[in-house]
């Protein structure tokens, strides 16, 4: 379900614009590690860095680089989580929902993990994770010099992402070493320029312990975003290896990993203004997106999807609220289409509130001023703007549509199922029974996959929502051809239809779509109601993709230029990339702040709070019994700070998505807390860095091991880390 979100984002994330400011604020930018000596170093003493620039980032020696662990589902394009090695025996921490997909997938009705939490006593208790990967970062190498001149102005943009892509796979392939390494070349600065990453790869990630959700979700939706926060939001892995200490599929004879560097881990707590970085793979920003961009977002984007995963979650919830293995099955998607969900509807907030596109005005004014002082440059750069806001207006007439079908083929249980048909449907046509029969049993073990964990409740109540939604949204000449059918044979009732589809369709159920694979037809296809909806669902959607694709690919070339020019226009200024799951280091310090008048928020919360927040009729503050005991006994071990124990802590740095799990790290290169969200006020700072309102929200590491160690009982794992008094 996560691939389905991802899917959506993907529409918006591309988009890039700049922001300019005389000088960098000191505790904005997501800085490349290999920058950091030659950019930001002096700053970074200056406000309490005791580490040298090389016991930062060095390829040849062991580094706090190499304790930075990149989480995937495989392969290094992208990392959905980050994480920090902080044992010489492998062992790794991150969030609590960076965790909760594999927490989920070995909960079951009679072991709730999610409900009860999971330690492992001893490594033979960890459990194996299918597709959890854990990359290490090796080198970064600047290749923008080879790869640019080889790509002409004159290139239509196919064309010259032809050409990157065919430098760039040369470029990764002399890099891999014969399969040790994986690599991946990214574009900065809308395709400005290019560097090279190198990633060691481990397969063989082992749950160790996560919390009770009610201490790593504690909050749940509401708080979500909010500060003040009082989540213990971590779950702990360990990475395996061979025996070589190489990468290595799940074996038993794997053994933990003896990492090149680990973190020390601080029990001194922190106070304002101390120094604080952050290092991890921060996804994805739009810091460069122009003031068009906003507008189509606000006016489109947004309230589309608002809508559509408000619907979703509206109808997950009425069935997990009542069925506790419902609850457990769809524990990850719900958690991930809430988390998205809300996030659109504070970056629309916020983005008005915060006057970000007046913002983002003023700095296309100074850019077109700029350009027109010049004839070269108008030659140049003139079109460059008018070309971003025709791009935005023609995506724009086409977009509710188009994300209406792409949603309906893929976020649709069945329409989905449906689609991975098709290879069936070519043999069938072919007639050749050995191909026929090969097809149908290589569908098998799909059936058994996508049934397993479906409530055929919330599959049916989601159909028939996405299509009502879409005869309201979208012109009735722009409706898939599906909608005629049920105007014509259903008197437009789309109940009616759904009722039908899921009476009648091979697709409705694991029973009826193996009964089909075992005489397979092609009469089938030609009248299934699954199937015919499913091909109306794509059929729309092509019918729109490529002028959307032409729309992007507009946008994209306008935002490259526009970078270009400004970065010519303002030479001695240091602008930093937009995020793009690579490694980089931010830097800030802890700090209050006010979000409102009269309001002051301070930067620490205690379990004070959490005390204060439990509510037993609502699971989202639900709190432990032997947590209130140890409250109430102020049991705290040697965690706690002037006989109270902190819980989460403010600091200014600079993160988005993908940071979650994040080490926070004090001037002494220790580990203080894990990064896992933003404040509600700095919503709009994946577009804007708002330096007065955005805050980074961390849970204090000595929380976590207070849970870990006095909660829990784990102290085998206690004892492994490196503790700094």
């Amino acid at each position: 379900m996560k691939n389905k979100i991802l899917i959506v984002l993907m529409f918006c994330c591309s988009f890039s614009g700049i922001k300019i400011y005389a000088d960098n604020p000191p505790d904005e930018g997501m800085w490349l590690p290999i920058l950091v000596d030659r950019l930001k170093y002096v700053d970074m003493q200056k406000m309490g860095l005791n580490l040298t620039s090389e016991e930062l980032y060095n390829i040849n020696h062991s580094s706090l680089k190499d304790a930075i662990v990149g989480l995937s589902g495989g392969g290094v394009g992208g990392f959905f989580c980050t994480a920090e090695v902080v044992s010489p025996e492998g062992l790794i921490f991150t969030n609590h929902h960076c965790g909760y997909n594999a927490v989920e997938n070995h909960s079951t009705v009679e072991h709730d993990y999610l409900t009860t939490g999971f330690w492992a006593m001893s490594k033979a208790q960890e459990l194996k994770n299918e597709n959890l990967c854990a990359s290490f970062l090796i080198r970064i190498e600047n290749v923008t010099d080879s790869i640019i001149p080889f790509l002409s102005d004159t290139l239509k943009e196919s064309a010259r992402s032809a050409k990157v892509k065919e430098i760039s796979d040369r470029i990764k392939k002399r890099a891999v070493e014969k399969g040790k390494y994986e690599t991946t070349v990214k574009p900065f600065y809308g395709g400005n320029e290019y560097y090279l990453f190198v990633f060691q790869t481990y397969k063989d990630v082992r749950l160790v312990g996560a919390p009770p959700s009610s201490i790593g979700k504690f909050g749940g939706d509401t708080d979500n975003w909010m500060w003040p926060r009082h989540t213990g939001d971590f779950t702990v892995f360990r990475i395996y290896a061979d025996t070589a200490n190489n990468p290595s599929d799940y074996a038993e004879s794997n053994v933990p990993l003896k990492p090149k560097y680990h973190l020390p881990i601080s029990l001194k707590g922190v106070k304002k203004n101390d120094f604080a970085m952050v290092w991890g793979y921060p996804g994805s920003t739009t810091r460069y997106i122009t003031s068009y961009g906003l507008e189509y977002n606000l006016n489109t984007f947004y309230p589309t999807l608002i809508k559509i995963f408000g619907k979703r979650l509206e109808i997950m919830k009425e069935r997990m609220d009542v069925d506790k293995k419902v609850k457990i099955d769809y524990a990850g998607s719900y958690a991930g289409i809430a988390n998205t969900w809300k996030n659109f509807i504070g970056q629309s907030k916020m983005i008005v509130k915060n006057k970000v596109e007046d913002k983002k005005k003023t700095i296309e004014t100074g850019f077109t001023n700029w350009v027109n002082q010049d004839q070269a440059r108008q030659k140049k750069y003139g079109n460059v703007l008018p070309d971003i806001k025709a791009g935005y207006e023609k995506m724009g007439k086409i977009a509710v549509p188009y994300f209406y079908a792409s949603m309906g083929g893929s976020g649709l249980d069945i329409v989905g199922f449906a689609n991975g048909f098709n290879g069936l449907k070519s043999a069938l046509e072919k007639k050749n029974k050995t191909v026929i029969r090969e097809a149908a049993d290589g569908m098998k073990p799909a059936v058994e996959e996508h049934f397993k964990d479906l409530d055929p409740g919330i599959s049916k109540k989601s159909f028939a929502a996405l299509l009502t939604l879409y005869s309201k949204d979208v012109p009735k000449d722009q409706l898939p051809s599906v909608f005629s059918l049920i105007e014509k044979e259903y008197n437009n009732d789309i109940n009616a239809f759904t009722d039908a589809v899921y009476n009648t369709s091979v697709f409705a159920t694991a029973e009826k779509a193996n009964k089909f694979l075992a005489d397979p037809t092609i009469k089938v296809f030609k009248k299934d109601l699954g199937w015919i909806a499913a091909q109306s669902f794509i059929e729309a959607g092509g019918k729109y993709s490529a002028a959307y694709g032409e729309a992007r690919t507009s946008i994209s070339a306008g935002n490259r230029k526009f970078i270009a020019g400004l970065r010519e226009m303002n030479p001695k200024q240091v602008p930093y990339p937009d995020a793009n799951s690579t490694l980089r280091m931010t830097y800030g310090q802890v700090l209050d702040y006010f979000p409102a008048d009269a309001v002051h928020y301070a930067y620490t919360t205690t379990l004070k709070g959490v005390m204060e927040k439990e509510d037993p009729t609502n699971d989202e503050f639900f709190v432990e019994q032997k947590l209130k005991d140890l409250y109430a006994a102020k049991d705290y071990g040697p965690y706690a700070q002037n006989g109270e124990m902190i819980t989460c802590f403010l600091t200014t740095n600079d993160i988005t998505g993908g940071n979650s799990g994040s080490p926070v790290i004090n001037g002494d290169g220790q580990l203080i807390g894990l990064a896992f969200d933003s404040n509600w006020e700095g919503m709009s700072g994946d577009i804007l860095f708002e330096t007065e309102l955005q805050r980074c929200i961390n849970v204090d590491i000595r929380y976590v091991l207070f849970i870990i160690d006095k909660f829990a009982g784990a102290s085998n794992l206690i004892n492994e880390l490196t503790l700094v008094k």
